[in-house]
């Protein structure tokens, strides 16, 4: 497969990462608030980032940034707190071998979502296997 950039290394790394968040925070839930478990998860990360950007050079004044790029970097916040909420209260009640590939019916409504707003037209291939992740999602949402 030839790659002509390396966005699918780090892809493939977010998944293993994803993964990993998923059994560590099934463990890491047993006797704690699903909430509170997502507030503490919040706060490592703020530090972990803040950290990053700092000691490699890329911080810049947020202020600069235009009005239309807060707006947008707002609103995927919000999205990203409510699916965490959402996902860490799932996690809690449920098994995450079950949960984790719920959660991935994302990547069928992202793919949506990019036809509708972004203007991106996957192809035969590309919806085929979208189409099977959905239809894997399915499988384990219902029972017989």
């Amino acid at each position: 497969m030839p790659m002509t950039s390396n966005w699918f290394i780090w892809a493939l790394l977010s998944a293993v990462f994803a993964a990993l968040t998923a059994i560590f925070a099934k463990i890491g839930l047993e006797g704690v608030d699903s909430d509170l478990a997502t507030l503490i998860r919040t706060v490592i990360i703020m530090a972990v980032l803040t950290a990053f950007v700092y000691f490699t050079g890329k911080w810049s004044d947020p202020f600069e940034l235009s009005s239309r790029t807060w707006l947008f970097l707002v609103l995927s916040g919000l999205a990203t707190g409510a699916s965490w909420i959402c996902y860490f209260r799932a996690l809690k009640i449920g098994d995450a071998s079950k949960v984790a590939p719920v959660d991935k019916f994302s990547l069928l409504l992202v793919a949506v979502f990019a036809v509708l707003f972004l203007g991106e037209r996957p192809s035969v291939r590309e919806w085929t296997g979208i189409l099977m992740i959905g239809a894997g999602v399915l499988v384990l949402a219902f029972k017989r």
